[in-house]
């Protein structure tokens, strides 16, 4: 089962950065807000998504921290794709799942009802 939240040493290692890019890139660029609970940062997968655009950006298409930031303020459409690139992918992962999940459903039934055949046998009910 996939992860709704991750740390942020978990997306520092995914996208490969320091912690305190990724702490700076929030600071700068407000599309970026993490959840936090106490002292830290809960990342879901559209901000996942989002750093990753950034981060080519920064590094890639070589802008600069303003650059980026204007860029992803006038293009909300960007944003949006990127969001529904992720909301594809967690349902593709979801959908991917269910097969799985239903037979193991159907499993637990089947025992469940083995199990009520075995009962009235040793009750008489």
């Amino acid at each position: 089962m996939t992860k709704y939240y991750y740390s942020i040493g978990e997306v520092s290692n995914l996208l490969d950065v320091k912690p305190h890019v990724l702490r700076y890139w929030e600071s700068e660029i407000p599309a970026i807000r993490p959840k936090k609970s106490g002292h830290k940062r809960r990342y879901n997968i559209q901000q996942i998504e989002t750093l990753k655009k950034i981060k080519d950006m920064l590094y890639n298409q070589r802008y600069t921290i303003e650059g980026a930031r204007q860029k992803i303020k006038q293009d909300k459409e960007l944003l949006q794709e990127v969001r529904k690139e992720a909301v594809a992918k967690q349902k593709l992962k979801v959908s991917a799942a269910l097969p799985a999940i239903a037979k193991e459903l159907l499993d637990l039934k089947n025992q469940l009802i083995s199990l009520k055949h075995k009962c009235k046998k040793i009750t008489g009910k």
